[in-house]
């Protein structure tokens, strides 16, 4: 999928012409995917455009990297800077992803990563709408298992950790599912391959806990808060494979995801086959948050005009 990028990129601290950006075919990340990486969504509210909660995603872009000791060679108000800066530069005044990532640059092949690698860092952008349909999807346990802490960090946004991701979505779009669920290494449910999911049973909201190698979310977090906030009872536990199939609802959450019903699991039906009342009711405190409609919350959105 080709994607409509902006006209200028930001590279290594400067606002450049996209097409100059330019990276040797010796650089690292490319031949093992030592690159970090965030998504982060921006929303015009036809008053203003809003990046929604910006400083925590550079914190963990930050920290992504520090597992692997892969320096990020900006402060976190330069990085901040380019983010809400790429989209003045580009003069954005839609909904838009923003992508920062930085990487391991000229360092050959050498396997032995150390602080002293060279590293670049880079920011495109491209107006985007919804990834999946907000009316529901449908999703499928897969046979691959998402990666454990025994292997490698769970917690970092690693380009090279995505492998995972692409070939569970294979397999599920080989069955004809639009979205693929990732067991753990104890046959608990994880996540899917680039978001957190949450089940309905009898009113409780239910997610894995980040022991199944789920990424602790961004998305996942606001939904935790806001179900806390609304009183409900939310819950962080194993969820069984045969717990999808018996839940009253099923939502994913992610940056790109946003909130995403799932109305079919597995080829049966969850609930009446349509978004249950409470996906229905974070989709819209979601919307109303993001669009700066509920200042209770208006703290997790930085103005970019």
């Amino acid at each position: 999928m080709r994607l409509p990028l902006s006209k200028y990129v930001w590279f290594d601290g400067k606002f450049i012409l996209r097409d100059k950006a330019m990276i040797p075919i010796t650089t690292h990340a490319i031949h093992y995917g030592t690159s970090i990486f965030e998504g982060i969504r921006a929303y015009w509210n036809g008053k203003n455009l809003f990046v929604f909660r910006l400083d925590d995603h550079v914190k963990r872009f930050r920290r992504s990297g520090q597992f692997y000791n892969i320096l990020l060679n900006f402060s976190d108000k330069e990085v901040t800077d380019a983010i809400t800066g790429i989209c003045k530069k580009n003069k954005i005044k839609k909904s838009c992803y923003i992508r920062p990532f930085y990487f391991v640059g000229d360092y050959g092949i050498n396997l032995h990563v150390t602080e002293k690698a060279p590293t670049n860092m880079a920011i495109f952008s491209f107006p985007f709408g919804d990834l999946f349909n907000k009316n529901g999807i449908t999703a499928g346990v897969v046979s691959w298992r998402k990666f454990s802490d025994m292997s490698t960090p769970p917690q970092a946004k690693m380009g090279g950790n995505y492998l995972n991701s692409i070939i569970a979505t294979q397999e599920a779009k080989r069955n004809g599912y639009d979205e693929a669920i990732l067991l753990d290494h104890n046959g608990n449910v994880s996540e899917a391959p680039g978001e957190n999911i949450f089940i309905v049973r009898e009113g409780q909201l239910i997610t894995p806990p980040l022991s199944s190698s789920a990424l602790e979310g961004i998305t996942r977090d606001t939904i935790i808060k806001i179900g806390k906030d609304l009183d409900m009872d939310v819950l962080e536990k194993d969820v069984t494979r045969n717990e999808l199939i018996i839940s009253d609802e099923i939502f994913l959450t992610g940056t790109a995801a946003e909130i995403t019903p799932i109305i079919s699991m597995d080829d049966k039906k969850i609930g009446n086959g349509k978004p249950g009342n409470i996906t229905k009711k974070m989709m819209e405190e979601y919307s109303d948050i993001v669009m700066d409609k509920n200042e209770d919350y208006s703290h997790w959105l930085t103005p970019v005009y």
